[in-house]
């Protein structure tokens, strides 16, 4: 038996969140059996645990869309027992049972082997949200973007994406502007990296289809108007990598930034990227994370704990990174 985080739903009602005792044999199918030991509370298990948004494709469902543990049992040549290692997303928590339990079964052609250099709680501490904010330093980089370009503007900056934003793009050697509409966290987000915060609402309303020329580049999780000012604000031959829709999935903004300044705007998918990406991701991780700016971000909660929080996320009472200890409840 072990314990997990069970969603339930009958007909249009929302779901049932419980804490219960399941069998190994409850488990969806897969090649890998994991001991978990961590897992995440992402912007979007928030909004599947509060039936915000329609994120779960079938019930019961476990949610979770990261966890890191210990491989228990394995039929994948790629796999022993005993080999640390971290899944972030490819529809776990949504179509497969995720991360809020003490045991996943998995594909292990979804799993990455965990970096020597970092430990379970580590892993979780920086997540799909960490993960995702690398891939979008490498999409910069890969597509011309360095320090001397000048500032990079990173948006949501107290949420997961944006805070490990911040402390990669400020190790790597960026002036970083931070957006942000909380003033009473300006001293978390300047104790990151970043050297200028401006008020979100500088960009969450319809500007126009030029404005400018501010940034280099920009990493943005917010998408909507704040994603169509940033663009309409980057200077000519600028970078920015996009990758969520805190504001809305909308992107009303015009051609002119991209055919009269050669801005470049480039989608980033953490949910289904290839192995290799993931890899070289995590690879960087260990080397550009400054670990202990992620400290300053971590906060540890149990299974009680995860719907309350989930609310508070929605609302913007949350900050830095929440770590799940499914060991503790």
């Amino acid at each position: 038996m072990f314990k997990a985080l069970v969603l339930k739903k009958q007909d249009d009602a929302n779901a049932s969140v419980s804490v219960e005792d399941l069998n190994i044999s409850d488990l969806p199918e897969g090649d890998v059996l994991v001991k978990v030991s961590f897992s995440t509370l992402n912007y979007k298990d928030a909004l599947a645990i509060t039936s915000s948004s329609p994120i779960i494709k079938n019930y019961p469902m476990v949610p979770g869309i990261d966890f890191a543990g210990e491989v228990e049992e394995s039929n994948n040549d790629s796999f022993k027992t005993g080999d640390k290692v971290i899944l972030n997303g490819f529809g776990v928590g949504e179509k497969h049972w995720g991360g809020m339990a003490q045991k996943a079964r998995v594909k292990g052609s979804w799993l990455v082997k965990l970096p020597e250099q970092i430990s379970l709680k580590q892993a979780m501490a920086i997540g799909t949200a960490g993960y995702t904010a690398m891939l979008c330093v490498i999409a910069l980089e890969k597509n011309g973007m360095h320090p001397e370009k000048g500032e990079v503007l990173v948006t949501g900056a107290t949420g997961g994406v944006g805070s490990i934003a911040i402390t990669l793009l400020n190790n790597l050697g960026y002036q970083v502007c931070a957006s942000s509409g909380r003033s009473e966290y300006h001293d978390y987000i300047k104790s990151l990296g970043a050297q200028r915060i401006i008020n979100r609402s500088e960009l969450s309303e319809k500007g126009r289809p030029l404005g400018k020329e501010i940034w280099a580049g920009a990493i943005d999780s917010v998408g909507s108007h704040t994603l169509a000012n940033i663009c309409a604000s980057t200077k000519y031959g600028g970078i920015i990598a996009a990758c969520g829709l805190a504001q809305g999935f909308d992107f009303p903004a015009t051609v002119m930034p991209f055919i009269l300044r050669g801005v470049t705007l480039v989608g980033v998918d953490s949910v289904y990227h290839s192995i290799e990406g993931r890899t070289e991701a995590w690879k960087r991780l260990t080397d550009d994370l400054n670990f202990e700016h992620l400290e300053k971000m971590i906060k540890t909660i149990t299974f009680r704990d995860v719907e309350q929080t989930a609310r508070n996320m929605l609302e913007n009472k949350t900050h830095g990174r929440i770590v799940l200890d499914v060991n503790s409840y």
